[in-house]
This record gives structure tokens, C-alpha cells and sequence, in this order.
């Protein structure tokens, strides 16, 4: 049975509880109308005497003001000129017809000074409903400019069908996918029916994640939600993009820069202050970019390969709270353990039980499919089959290790390497075919301590040390080896889980565990390695 593990951060154990999705408390980078808490503004301003303004409005018989002439639609900016959308040419209009600054009304509406800005030159189209309440308070509007700005407003707001002429798609995957029909399933109803927006796949390189983050993006893709993929650098293409059109192209460029920061002092400050970063005009932008692209529709964002330090959680709350109906599916080899992540840890599929045989499992299917690329009509007889039996369970069921090893029967038979795979697991964990990806196994095996704690380190060693690659353990025992109490092996327990080095059964019995044989592996040879060095 594939054993996957979900967890929460500790902080916010309900994905409710987060604060995606809240509203009040304005963030400081995003014009897109979530707003702070204020007091009730007087009726009237005061000003000095040489600053005195008229407190009524004027209008044509069209709702508009005036402003001795059509209101600029093009606003210069840094030598060049965007176009300015309708309801920032009404909010110049009105606020130029009255003297006042964008610092003045920025002040009266408690809506920042670049969001006001934004709105004027174009860079934000789409003002929410509670923004354009407040700017025409701030602007003492009569109904029919406040009607007027509301409609334009309203329209500058993407939706309908009309915004893309067909959704776009997620890339298209190169091999069928096997074995993972209960993941996709249940990744597939949380992010569609929205009880995730943040969902974090998570595991050994190689395991299969980008994979399965293809089908639970093709199959909400069917049920007509449009999905926007960005691949980091690194990340392992193994599929044929669906083309860069402009709208995949927008919300990649954007998404990426929810990780760039203005300086290392700011990323600081993005990461752990409420504003999540307020004063950093680019992630500003980004938040900006992103919501006015997708406005309230739904829409899944999948970032692959993403990096393993989160990004500015301001950014990302801030972008969620303006896209109501966005989703995130993310993939990484580790979880950012934020507020709100649904950590979804993706195991190797189930291996038949040890001497069996079942050409239905999970591995078993994966190991047939990648030789059968090699040697047509592979897997025949039953020798074959017992051997793909044993060859799965010596690699964990790891489809990359299994399809690393597939691809060397160009060169020798399965006795051979059965033979050659018991003396060593890891001999063959490079693909002779080469390509994008190859070696990131054995990279991730190696580094694998490095990343741990001390705590959750020596206790792997320990259970690398002794006993055999199918031995396994319960949370007692755990207790009973590192002498502490149930809650800090607990927790060490779980880093091992979360970093793949050991994979969870959960039977009718209790839950047991063992550390993967690649890792024991790796483990021992690290061993090995450090006395040879001090000696």
C-alpha cells in the first residue's frame, strides 16, 4: 500500500485558520482593495488659506467631471507611456478637478499612495469594490460620478468568458502516469472544491512529483479550470510545454518574483512581518500583476521545482486574499512549513510484499513500462516477473531508481543486474539515457543528512547502523532508541518522514515504519567515508 503523509504547520493545524482569504487589515503592497481598518472620516477637509478647495462636486449630464477637458489617458512613466484604463482616467480626473495631491487623497481614503498611482497610470486595472467606495468618499463624489466610477471599475475586472478565448493548459505529460490514482484523486477534489489553496508536494528527487502534479493539473484542467504552469530552473522538464502564450507567460513572470527581494534585509523583514515585506515595489508589482491577470476566476497556479525557501508570506497572503479563486499546487523536495501549507508527502508506490509476486503493483507496472522501452515483450515469464519483484523491492518501488535501472538492460540481462544491484542499490541509480534530471538521485541521497538536524540525523544513523534494509520500527521504539519523550521523537520522526528518508505503513495494527534501502545506503557509505577520512 502507497503510504503518504499529510501534515500541517504546527501554527495552523486548520487550513482555515490561515490567514488566506481574511480580510481587514490592509497589506501594503497590493492596490487591489483589501484595506486597513479606519475611523470615520469627517465630511470636510480643512485647509490652510492659500489651499482651500470647493467641497461639491460638478458634473455633466453623464455622471462625469469637469475638468476643462478629457482627462489624460496616457501617463508618462520613466520615458515611457502606458495607456491608462478607464477608471484611472476618472479618479485623475476627479482628483486634479478638486487641486488635491495623490499624497492628499492617499491620506483621506487610507489607500497607499501607489495604489493610487498604480490605478492612474494603468499598472492596476481592477480596484475592489471597498477601494472605490473609499476613493470616492475621499473624492466626494455625487451618485452619478460615484455610479460612473463603479461602472468602470467593474469592468476593468477580469471575468466571464471573454478574458481568454480558451483556458489555458497545463503541460502535456510524455508517459502515462501508475499507481498514483488515490493521490491525484484526493489532490484533485481538495484544490477543485477549494478546502486547499496551498498545496505543497513534497519528497525524494525522482519520486514522481511533477508527475503527479500533471494529472491533478490535466484533470481540473478537463473540468474547465485554467491552469498556468511555471517550472523553476532545475526543475525536471519530462513533459512538452503547451506553448508561453501571453497569459502563462504574465503569471510566470510574476510568480517568480513573489522570491525576489529587494535586499536581504527586506527578504527578512517579507518573511516573518505581517506586511510580509511592505516598502518592496517589486513584489508589489508582482502581487499587482498576478491579480489583475486572474481577478476573482478560479484558476490553479502550479509552481514546479520551486525553491526551498518559501517565498515572502505578506506576498503570497497578499495575493491570495485579491485572487479569491486561485489555487496553488507546488512542488519541492522540502516543505516550507508556512501557515496554511496542506504538506503532501509523496512515497514511492507500493512493492510486492516479499516473496510475492503481483504484476499489479504499483512498481511492479513502473519497472515493466521503462523496460519494455528497451526490450519489447519484456516481463513475459514469470522469471522475469520474480526478478522485477525483487529489483523493486531493492530500490524502495523509487520510480526514478527503477527507471535508472530499466534503461541498463540495453547493455546486460536481468540476472545481471539483479546480481549487480545486491551487491550495491546505488550502482545504477544514473540513467544511461542521459538527459535532464539524470543524477539528481544520487545528489538528493548524499545531501539528504546534511539537511537534517542534528537530533533527526543521529537517529537515522542509528537505524542505518544496524539491522537490514527491511527491518522496521514504530514510534515506541523510537522512544526507546533516542531515550526521549513521546513528543520529541514524534517530531523527529516525522522530519525523517517529511525528508523521504523513510516511508510510513499504516495497518490495521498500528503504523510502522523503515528507512528506504537507498538511503540505509547512502547512509552507510557516508559512514564509511568519514572513518577513512580521519583515519
Amino acid at each position: 500500500m502507497t503510504a503518504h503523509t499529510t501534515a500541517r504547520s504546527a501554527a495552523h493545524p486548520n487550513p482555515h485558520d490561515a490567514p488566506y482569504g481574511t480580510h481587514g487589515a490592509r497589506d501594503p503592497f497590493s492596490p487591489l482593495g483589501t484595506h486597513e481598518t479606519h475611523g470615520t472620516h469627517g465630511t470636510h477637509e480643512t485647509h490652510g488659506a492659500d489651499d482651500t478647495h470647493s467641497t461639491h462636486d460638478t458634473h455633466n449630464a453623464h455622471g462625469t467631471p469637469h475638468t476643462g477637458g478629457t482627462p489624460d489617458a496616457r501617463e508618462p512613466e520613466g520615458g515611457a507611456v502606458r495607456e491608462a484604463s478607464r477608471v484611472g482616467a476618472l479618479i485623475r480626473g476627479h482628483r486634479l478637478r478638486i487641486g488635491m495631491t495623490q499624497r492628499e487623497l492617499a491620506d483621506l481614503s487610507t489607500i497607499s499612495v501607489r495604489a493610487i498611482r498604480d490605478l492612474e497610470q494603468g499598472k492596476a486595472r481592477r480596484p475592489r469594490p471597498d477601494t472605490v467606495r473609499l476613493m470616492a468618499e475621499a473624492l466626494r463624489l455625487g451618485p452619478r460620478a460615484r455610479a460612473a466610477l463603479e461602472a468602470a471599475a467593474q469592468q476593468g475586472r477580469p471575468g466571464g468568458q471573454g478574458w481568454w478565448t480558451e483556458p489555458p493548459a497545463p503541460p502535456t505529460a510524455l508517459h502515462a502516469i501508475l499507481g498514483r490514482d488515490a493521490e491525484a484523486g484526493l489532490l484533485e477534489r481538495e484544490l477543485g472544491s477549494g478546502a486547499e489553496r496551498l498545496a505543497h508536494v513534497v519528497g525524494l528527487a525522482g519520486v514522481g512529483k511533477t508527475r503527479l502534479a500533471l494529472e491533478v493539473a490535466d484533470r481540473l484542467h478537463r473540468a474547465g479550470t485554467p491552469v498556468l504552469w511555471h517550472a523553476f530552473p532545475g526543475a525536471t522538464a519530462d513533459y512538452l510545454t503547451s506553448g508561453e502564450g501571453t497569459v502563462s507567460a504574465r503569471a510566470a513572470a510574476a510568480a517568480a518574483r513573489l522570491w525576489t527581494a529587494a535586499d536581504p534585509a527586506s527578504a527578512v523583514r517579507a518573511a516573518h512581518g505581517p506586511g510580509g515585506g511592505g516598502g518592496d515595489p517589486e513584489g508589489a508589482e508582482a502581487v499587482s500583476a498576478l491579480a489583475e491577470l486572474l481577478g476573482d476566476r478560479a484558476a490553479l497556479l502550479v509552481l514546479d521545482g520551486a525553491p526551498e525557501d518559501p517565498p515572502r508570506f505578506g506576498l503570497l497572503t497578499a495575493l491570495l486574499r485579491a485572487c479569491p479563486g486561485l489555487r496553488l499546487l507546488v512542488t519541492s523536495d522540502r516543505p516550507w512549513e508556512i501557515p496554511g501549507e496542506r504538506i503532501f508527502l509523496l512515497s514511492p508506490p507500493a512493492v510486492p510484499a516479499e516473496g510475492t509476486v503481483d504484476r499489479a503493483a504499483p512498481a511492479v507496472r513502473v519497472f515493466l513500462d521503462h523496460a519494455r522501452r528497451v526490450r519489447p515483450g519484456f516481463g513475459a515469464t514469470s522469471a522475469d516477473l520474480e526478478r522485477t519483484a525483487w529489483i523493486c523491492r531493492r530500490l524502495d518501488g523509487h520510480p526514478g531508481a527503477l527507471a535508472a535501472a530499466a534503461s541498463w538492460l540495453v547493455l546486460c540481462d536481468l540476472d545481471a543486474l539483479c546480481r549487480s544491484l545486491d551487491a550495491d542499490p546505488a550502482a545504477h541509480l544514473d540513467h544511461l539515457g542521459g538527459g535532464e534530471g539524470t543524477g539528481r538521485l544520487r545528489a538528493a541521497l548524499d545531501a539528504l543528512t546534511d539537511r537534517l538536524t542534528p537530533g533527526a540525523r543521529s537517529l537515522l544513523e542509528a537505524l542505518c547502523a544496524g539491522g537490514g534494509p527491511d527491518d522496521e520500527f514504530t514510534l515506541t521504539g523510537i522512544t526507546a532508541l533516542t531515550g526521549r519523550d513521546l513528543p520529541s521523537s514524534g517530531r523527529l520522526l516525522r522530519e525523517l518522514l517529511i525528508s523521504g528518508a523513510v516511508r510510513a505503513a499504516h495497518e490495521g495494527d498500528g503504523s510502522r515504519f523503515r528507512v528506504l534501502g537507498l538511503v540505509r545506503t547512502a547512509c552507510r557509505a557516508r559512514a564509511v567515508g568519514s572513518v577513512s577520512a580521519a583515519s
